[in-house]
């Protein structure tokens, strides 16, 4: 299995994909961070001043907002196997597919550590600055602590969630736009019907609200809760993606 851990490690770092995403994700949260301190205080935004419990709270969550790009590696982690059509030489390598799939979770879960700790660096950096020359830089410790904690925590477990998803999609393109379209219409249209709202707690989106509660959305679970949910969704889709890759020709 470590084998095969590095392997994927050699695969990811010997390409330019996750230099791009990465820089991407640095370049947004330094720029949600920029933006949100910009109008905190003011009263058409809406948004907590400097130095409050609140504007620390919402600012030092900004790292979850940049869960898309860590999803998307995962996502072409394990499609570019069939995308490349390096799928067949990798399964002869390995023929127990369901080790090839948990060698990825666990590679790219490992890989995202120094990624969301990256992001984390650059958002509290940013915050620091800015946040320190309108007088008022948030500190690193208890509850700020945590609350960074648990974004980099998330944006981990998203790249395990996008392994999982590209395992049960298989097509990279479609996978990437399925869960664009999941994240950025469908988790809204839920959250905001009044019928299905009570529903969203229990959702990808709903579990990343409780364990960084970004917006405090009604009704949220436990941060350890969504901790456990969130994950529970990545293993769940990869356990369908490796029962299918067992099963499904490759071509």
């Amino acid at each position: 299995m470590t084998a095969l851990v590095r392997a994927e490690w050699t695969k990811l770092f010997t390409t330019r994909v996750w230099i791009g995403l990465l820089l991407g994700a640095c370049v947004m949260v330094a720029g949600f961070a920029v933006l949100f301190t910009s109008f905190a205080g003011d009263a058409q935004s809406g948004l907590p001043g400097v130095g409050t419990e609140a504007y620390e709270e919402l600012i030092l969550a900004t790292a979850a907002n940049v869960t898309v790009l860590f999803l998307i590696l995962g996502i072409i982690g394990m499609t570019q196997e069939y995308r490349h059509r390096t799928a067949t030489p990798t399964f002869l390598t390995t023929p127990r597919r369901g080790r090839v799939v948990i060698a990825k979770l666990v590679g790219y879960a490992l890989a995202a550590v120094p990624f969301a700790l990256a992001v984390l660096a650059v958002n509290y950096l940013v915050v620091l600055v800015y946040a320190g020359a309108k007088g008022a830089a948030p500190s690193l410790t208890g509850d700020n602590l945590r609350i960074l904690a648990s974004s980099g925590l998330a944006l981990v477990i998203y790249a395990v969630i996008g392994v999982g998803l590209g395992a049960l999609l298989r097509n990279q393109v479609g996978a990437i736009v399925g869960g664009l379209v999941y994240l950025f219409v469908v988790e809204p249209i839920i959250r905001s019907i009044p019928a299905t709202a009570p529903a969203y707690k229990w959702l990808p989106g709903g579990g990343l609200e409780a364990m960084t509660a970004t917006f405090q959305g009604p009704d949220l679970l436990e941060p350890w809760q969504g901790a456990v949910l969130l994950l529970g969704y990545g293993l769940v889709a990869a356990l369908l993606g490796t029962l299918l890759a067992v099963r499904r020709d490759v071509a």
